[in-house]
């Protein structure tokens, strides 16, 4: 829950920032009343975004033994790589962001067509919620849909009450230490899919295990509460990928991934 909640809540804040951007240069240009194309733009990205959303779920659902394995696999792949792609975006393009939103509404809004502004906002928003969707989708797979629905609602929830406050009230956000703090949670999340990743594809004869179990959680006073099904080990199951009893290969794939990303794309956001 609390993994799906962080996501929901970083991509749905960096969706109200973008949208706040925009129609602040709107106000700032003396065109506020065309702010409903912006608004209209949200709509349709959160639309489709949920369309992806439901086809996602409904491959999952369709997929059974072997090939369910496959699908998983290859969904917590994608959904690492794609983490990784917005960590190295962030370190490149995250200082200016703003710059390059307002010199697009700028263009937009000289055009006199409210396509543009239209075009615009769905195209930044659906990029986040296809991001989101596909993130939840791999989610989903160390939690319960109830649990991962709940996390990842009220995540978008405190996201867009925080970025109402940003905006209209006239909070302010170190959006720096926001990105740099979430971003070190991200690692070892999309590290964890990695390693689940590579488990499932085990699982499907498509990867060796070299070595089956490098420990095992079962000692009787250690495993209630290390056990990735119950107690401290669930929680660090959704979160970071957690496994009792994980193979060498799951083991390497984790920390060859937390020292490449954390060496290179942390690196300038520390």
């Amino acid at each position: 829950m609390f993994a799906s909640a962080l996501i929901a809540f970083r991509e749905g804040l960096e969706a109200a920032l973008i949208v706040g951007i925009v129609l602040g240069v709107l106000r700032k240009l003396g065109h506020a009343q065309r702010g409903g194309s912006v608004w209209a733009g949200v709509g349709a990205a959160v639309i489709a975004s949920v369309a992806v959303g439901l086809i996602l779920n409904a491959l999952g659902v369709a997929f059974e033994g072997r090939g369910e394995q496959i699908f998983e696999g290859v969904v917590m792949l994608l959904a690492a790589m794609v983490l990784t792609w917005m960590i190295f975006w962030m370190q490149r393009q995250g200082r200016h962001i703003q710059a390059e939103l307002e010199s697009d509404v700028r263009r937009a809004t000289a055009a006199g067509s409210g396509w543009a502004l239209f075009g615009l906002a769905f195209v930044a928003v659906l990029r986040e919620g296809i991001e989101t969707a596909l993130f939840l989708t791999a989610a989903a797979f160390s939690a319960t849909p109830m649990q991962t629905l709940t996390g990842g609602t009220l995540g978008l929830a405190v996201a867009v009450v925080l970025g109402w406050l940003i905006f209209t009230a006239g909070k302010r956000l170190n959006v720096r230490a926001f990105f740099r703090v979430t971003s070190v949670l991200l690692v070892l999340f999309a590290a964890g899919l990695v390693a689940q990743a590579v488990h499932e594809f085990q699982e499907a004869a498509l990867l060796p295990a070299l070595v089956e179990q490098v420990w095992d959680v079962a000692d009787e006073y250690i495993r209630p509460i290390l056990d990735e099904r119950s107690g401290v080990g669930a929680l660090l199951k959704a979160l970071f990928g957690y496994n009792g009893n994980p193979s060498l290969l799951e083991v390497i794939a984790y920390g060859v991934y937390v020292a490449v990303v954390s060496a290179f794309g942390l690196r300038k956001l520390t």
